[in-house]
């Protein structure tokens, strides 16, 4: 799938951005995976990776500190992908 595929998008105004986070297609993907079962929610990768994110900082935010994150993608798309056991083994993703 390649989130990303390591490239930097040239609009990106940097001097905004915090932090960032470098997650693998793995960690974005059963995220979703995990976001579908837990929560019901049918996202896609970039969804995972965001959630996966917000995680991270969350562990290290001070206590009351509020995390948003969005969820910009939906996991029809996918089906055939990430959602399938078969594909996912065959990354060695499970």
């Amino acid at each position: 799938e390649g989130l990303g595929d390591d490239a930097l998008i040239k609009n990106v105004d940097f001097s905004v951005i915090d932090d960032m986070y470098q997650i693998t297609d793995k960690d974005a993907f059963l995220m979703a995976r995990r976001l579908a079962r837990e929560e019901g929610l049918f996202v896609g990768g970039s969804s995972g990776a965001n959630v996966w994110a917000a995680l991270k900082v969350y562990e290290s935010a001070p206590p009351g500190s509020v995390i948003v994150t969005i969820l910009p993608d939906s996991g029809f798309k996918y089906l055939s992908k990430f959602y399938n056991d078969d594909w996912m083994r065959s990354k060695n993703f499970l």
